[in-house]
C-alpha cells in the first residue's frame, strides 16, 4: 500500500484479504478479460473468431498491465476501452476480435454480478458460522436465569440463552434475506447497447446460432443467469436489494453490540467481550476495559444504511435505458458495503467465541430486582385464595415502593420480608409460600425450551449457496 496518499480503511484495515482481492482493480480487469475470452469462445463456435485468434486471445488473458491501461485512459477517458486496447495490443493475432458486438456493460455488469454473488457467498458462510457459534452459547446458557430489562429498567426474569436467542433469531432473518438476494442477483446478459441484442443478432446471421445461445455460453462460464428483460444494465434495483440486506444484517449485529455495551457497564456488569492480556483500554486511564469491538460494530454498521440509501437512489434515477450517474458511486458503495459487512461479522464472531459472563453478578442482579416480578404471582394466588384483588394490589404496591426506596438507598431488597409480614396477604397465603412465589428463578416460563428449539433450528440450517471462484486462464 502506498502510505503517502489517501487509502480507504477498507483497503487495509477492515474486512478479509480475500474480499479485498475480489474487489481489487487487478481482479476486476482479470474478470473483464475472462468475459472477453468467453465471448470469443462462443463466437468461435459461430465462425466469427478463428482457432488461431481464439488461442491468441486465451494466451494473453492473464497479461494484465494496469499502468499501460491507465496511461491510455488518461488520454481517452474510458477505463474499459483502455483495457481493450492493452489486451488487443498484446494479442497481435486475435486482438481485433476482442469485444466484438459488445457494449461496456455486457462486460462490466457480468463482472459486478459475479463479484457480488461471490462476495455474498463468502459473507453467507460467515453468517452460517456466526449462527453456529450463537447456537453453542444458547445451549450452554439456555437455563441460566438473568434479569430482563425493558426501557432499561428491571422487568421480569429471562435466561441468558433466551436473550442470545433473540440476536440469533434476527440473524436467521438476515440469513434468509441474504439467500434471497443471492438468488435474485442475475446478470444483465450479453445483449448489447440497450439490451435488445441487435448487434449480436446481426453478427450471427447465417451461423445457425442466436444471440441467446451466445449469451448462455458466456454466462455459464461465470455460473450466472439473466432475466428475460434488461436495458444497457441489469436492474439497479438488485444493488439496492443486496445492500439493503447487508444493512439489515448490520442492524442485527448493531443491536447485539449495543446490548453488550450496556450489559458490560458497571451498573449491570453481566456480560463482556473478550479483552486481551496485553490490550490497552485507554491511553490516559490504564484501568479501562472499553468494549471496543462492540463499539466498532456500532460505528461501522451505520455506514451500511448510507450505502443502501445510495443504491436506492441509483435504482430510482437510472433513467430510460441507461444513465451514468450511478457509475462513480458504485465503485465505492459496492465493495465497501461488502467489506464493511465482512468486518462486522468478523468482530461479532470474535465476541461470541470469547464471550465472558459474570455469573455471580447475574445472580446478584436477579436477586436484587427479580422479586418484584413475583409480586404478580403473589397477587394472583392471594386472590385465588379468596382475597380482594383491589385491596391486595394496593398492599403489594405499597411494599414495592418501600422496597425500591431501600434499594435506591443502597440496601438489600426487603420485598419478600415486607410481603411475608403483611397481614392482608398472610390471611390468604402462608409466608413461606409468599417467599417461594417471589423466587425469580421460578419465573422464566418456557424460555429455556424456546431457546433450545432455536438452537436446533440453527444447527439444521443448510450451508449458504456457493459461487465458485473463477480460475485464471493459466490455471485452466
Amino acid at each position: 500500500m502506498d502510505e503517502t496518499t489517501y487509502a480507504s480503511p477498507f483497503t487495509w484495515r477492515y474486512g478479509r484479504a480475500e474480499l479485498r482481492a475480489l474487489f481489487s482493480e487487478r481482479e476486476r480487469r482479470r474478470l473483464w478479460r475472462a468475459v472477453w475470452v468467453a465471448l470469443a469462445r462462443s463466437q468461435a463456435k459461430s465462425g466469427l473468431v478463428s482457432a488461431a485468434e481464439l488461442a491468441d486471445i486465451e494466451a494473453h488473458a492473464d497479461d494484465i498491465d494496469i499502468e499501460a491501461a491507465h496511461a491510455i485512459e488518461r488520454e481517452i477517458g474510458h477505463d474499459l476501452m483502455a483495457e481493450i486496447r492493452v489486451f488487443a495490443g498484446q494479442a497481435k493475432v486475435g486482438g481485433g476480435k476482442i469485444h466484438l458486438g459488445a457494449t461496456s456493460m455486457d462486460v462490466e455488469d457480468t463482472v459486478e454480478t459475479y463479484r457480488m454473488r461471490r462476495a455474498l457467498s463468502l459473507l453467507g458462510e460467515s453468517v452460517h458460522g456466526l449462527l453456529g457459534a450463537f447456537a453453542a452459547r444458547i445451549e450452554t446458557f439456555a437455563n441460566l436465569p438473568c434479569m430482563g430489562f425493558t426501557h432499561l429498567q428491571p422487568a421480569e426474569p429471562t435466561t441468558v440463552g433466551y436473550r442470545l436467542a433473540v440476536y440469533a433469531q434476527d440473524l436467521l432473518i438476515d440469513d434468509a434475506q441474504l439467500r434471497g438476494a443471492y438468488d435474485a442477483l442475475t446478470a444483465k446478459g450479453i445483449r448489447g447497447a440497450v439490451g435488445t441484442s441487435a448487434s449480436y443478432e446481426r453478427l450471427l446471421r447465417g451461423s445457425g446460432r442466436r444471440a441467446s445461445d451466445q449469451e448462455r455460453d458466456v454466462l455459464e462460464a461465470f455460473d450466472l443467469t439473466a432475466r428475460d428483460v434488461s436495458t444497457q444494465t441489469y436492474p439497479r434495483k438488485l444493488d439496492y436489494l443486496v445492500l439493503s440486506s447487508l444493512a439489515g444484517l448490520g442492524a442485527s449485529l448493531s443491536k447485539f453490540a449495543a446490548d453488550l455495551r450496556v450489559l458490560s457497564s458497571p451498573g449491570f456488569g453481566e456480560m463482556f467481550e473478550p479483552f486481551g492480556a496485553k490490550q490497552v483500554g485507554s491511553s490516559a486511564m490504564p484501568f479501562k476495559r472499553n468494549p471496543i469491538l462492540a463499539e466498532r460494530i456500532d460505528s461501522l454498521a451505520r455506514l451500511l444504511v448510507g450505502y443502501a440509501d445510495t443504491a436506492w437512489q441509483n435504482a430510482a434515477t437510472n433513467l430510460l435505458e441507461r444513465t451514468l450517474d450511478d457509475s462513480a458511486n458504485r465503485r465505492t458503495i459496492l465493495p465497501e458495503a461488502f467489506l464493511c459487512a465482512d468486518e462486522l461479522l468478523l468482530l461479532a464472531r470474535k465476541i461470541v467465541d470469547g464471550l465472558r459472563l459474570d455469573e455471580r453478578r447475574i445472580a446478584q442482579n436477579l436477586q436484587t430486582f427479580g422479586p418484584f416480578a413475583g409480586s404478580e404471582a403473589v397477587l394472583m394466588e392471594a386472590v385465588r385464595a379468596g382475597g380482594n384483588r383491589q385491596d391486595l394490589h394496593e398492599s403489594i404496591r405499597d411494599a414495592a415502593m418501600i422496597a425500591y426506596d431501600r434499594l435506591a438507598a443502597g440496601g438489600d431488597n426487603p420485598l419478600a420480608t415486607l410481603l411475608a409480614d403483611d397481614d392482608a396477604l398472610t390471611a390468604h397465603l402462608d409466608p413461606a409460600e409468599i417467599r417461594s412465589l417471589l423466587d425469580p428463578t421460578d419465573h422464566i416460563g418456557d424460555a429455556p425450551e424456546r431457546a433450545l428449539a432455536l438452537a436446533e433450528r440453527i444447527k439444521a440450517q443448510p450451508p449458504f449457496p456457493r459461487q465458485r471462484a473463477l480460475a485464471t486462464e493459466a490455471a485452466r
